[in-house]
C-alpha cells in the first residue's frame, strides 16, 4: 500500500511539473529568448501571459463547478494531453492570434492539475484509508519552475533558437505524460463504509469577510503574476545580472517547493490570517527588490522571498475555504478565484504595456508591491474587525496541540 501511495501523489506531482512548470510556466524563462528571436515585444508579451491566465481562471471556475468524480478524472486527463499539444504548438508558428489561443490552453490545462488532480487524490486517500496530505502534490508547482528554469539554461548552453526549446519542452512534456497518467487510478465509487462519516457544519463567512477577502486576495493575484511572468525579462535586463535570469527563477521554484507545509506550520502559531498578513507583507519586500536594486544577492533574496509565499497565499485561502465549506470548499474557492484570477489577467497586459512605454519594468513592479500591500492592509482590518476571522485564527492555532 505505501508503494501505491507514493505513485499516486508522485502522478500529483508529474502532473505539477507538465501542466505548471511546463505548459504554463516554460513560457517566464523563454519570454527574454523569444523577445531577442522574434517580434514579440513587451505588451504582446504581456498579453499572452494575461491569456494564459484567463484559461487558468475559466479551468479553475469549470473545476469548482464540477461534482462528479468520474468527469473529473476525464478532464484532468484531458488536461494533461492539452498541457502537451499548447506546449509543441507554440513551436509551429509565430502569429500572435496562434500563440495566444495556445496559452489560453495551457492555462486551462495548468488549471486542471492545480485542482482537479488535487480532489481526485484526496479521493484516492480517503477511499484507501489514508492520510489526506497533499505537500507532496503541491511540491510540484516549485518543482515544475526549477525544472522550467534549468531546462532553458541547458538548451541555451546547447545554442538552440527559441523554436527548438519549446520541441525540447515538447518532449519533457510527453515523458511527464506517461507517469502522471498511469501512476493515478481511475476513480472507483466511495464505497457506503468509507462515507459514513458526518462532516462538520458549513459556517458561512460574513458579508465583511467576504468583501475584504475578496479585495485582499484580488491584490495578492496581482502581486504574484507580475514576478511570475516577468522575472526572467527583468533580470536579463540588467547588464550587470546578464545570465542570471534563469539562476534566480530556478530560486523561485526552490523556494516555493516546501511553502505549503512551511505556512501550515506558520498558521498554527499566529492563525490563518495572521499568516496570510506575514507572507503577503513579506511578499512586498520581495517583489519591490529588484525595483531597488540592481545587484545580484538582491535579485536572489528576491527570488526566495517571491517564491517562499506566492504559493503559500493560496494555499491559506484553499484551507480556509475547507474550514469555512466543509462539505464544498469549491463554493467559496469558485468565488476567490474570481478575484485571484481577475487580477492575473489584468496585471500582466497593463505591465507589459507600462514597460513597453517606459523601456522598463520599474513601475509595473512598484505597482505590484503596492497591491499587495494594500492586500495586507485589508488582511490587518478584517482580522480585526470580523469574528469569522478571529474564528479561523483561533482553529488553526487549536491545530497546534492535536
Amino acid at each position: 500500500m505505501k508503494s501505491r501511495r507514493l505513485k499516486v501523489l508522485l502522478a500529483g506531482l508529474f502532473s505539477q511539473i507538465l501542466c505548471i512548470g511546463v505548459a504554463r510556466f516554460a513560457y517566464t524563462p523563454l519570454l527574454p529568448v523569444m523577445q531577442q528571436q522574434t517580434w514579440l515585444g513587451d505588451a504582446e508579451g504581456g498579453w499572452l501571459a494575461a491569456l494564459n491566465y484567463s484559461g487558468y481562471m475559466l479551468g479553475a471556475l469549470v473545476a469548482a463547478s464540477i461534482r462528479g468524480i468520474q468527469l473529473k478524472d476525464t478532464l484532468f486527463r484531458i488536461g494533461l494531453v492539452l498541457a502537451v499539444l499548447s506546449t509543441a504548438g507554440m513551436a509551429l508558428s509565430e502569429h500572435f492570434w496562434v500563440w495566444a489561443g495556445l496559452r489560453f490552453v495551457a492555462g486551462l490545462s495548468s488549471s486542471g492539475s492545480m485542482l482537479l488532480a488535487s480532489g481526485l487524490i484526496l479521493h484516492w486517500l480517503i477511499s484507501h484509508q489514508q492520510r489526506g496530505e497533499l505537500g507532496i502534490h503541491f511540491a510540484g508547482v516549485g518543482v515544475g519552475i526549477v525544472v522550467a528554469a534549468l531546462a532553458v539554461e541547458a538548451m541555451l548552453g546547447l545554442a538552440l533558437d527559441w523554436r527548438a526549446q519549446w520541441w525540447g519542452f515538447t518532449l519533457l512534456a510527453v515523458a511527464l505524460l506517461l507517469p502522471a497518467w498511469c501512476w493515478l487510478p481511475r476513480p472507483a465509487p466511495v464505497s457506503s463504509k468509507a462515507t459514513q462519516y458526518t462532516l462538520p457544519q458549513d459556517t458561512p463567512p460574513s458579508a465583511t469577510f467576504m468583501r475584504l477577502m475578496m479585495a485582499a486576495y484580488f491584490c495578492a493575484g496581482y502581486g504574484f503574476v507580475i514576478s511570475a511572468t516577468f522575472i526572467v525579462t527583468i533580470v536579463e535586463r540588467e547588464p550587470l545580472l546578464a545570465g542570471a535570469g534563469n539562476w534566480a527563477f530556478a530560486l523561485v521554484g526552490l523556494a516555493a517547493a516546501p511553502a505549503v507545509m512551511l505556512w501550515d506550520l506558520v498558521a498554527r502559531r499566529i492563525g490563518y490570517l495572521g499568516a496570510l498578513i506575514l507572507a503577503m507583507a513579506i511578499q512586498v519586500v520581495g517583489i519591490l527588490l529588484p525595483a531597488l536594486t540592481a545587484s545580484l544577492a538582491g535579485v536572489l533574496l528576491s527570488a526566495v522571498l517571491y517564491g517562499g509565499t506566492f504559493l503559500g497565499c493560496v494555499s491559506l485561502v484553499l484551507t480556509m475555504a475547507g474550514r469555512l465549506y466543509p462539505s464544498s470548499p469549491a463554493r467559496l474557492m469558485g468565488k476567490m478565484t474570481l478575484g485571484y484570477g481577475s487580477a492575473q489577467i489584468l496585471a500582466p497586459a497593463l505591465t507589459g504595456m507600462i514597460a513597453e512605454r517606459t523601456g522598463h519594468y520599474g513601475l509595473g513592479l512598484w505597482l505590484a508591491a503596492g497591491f499587495v500591500a494594500l492586500g495586507t492592509v485589508l488582511l490587518v482590518w478584517l482580522r480585526g474587525v470580523d469574528q469569522t476571522a478571529q474564528q479561523l485564527d483561533a482553529e488553526a492555532k487549536a491545530r497546534l496541540y492535536d
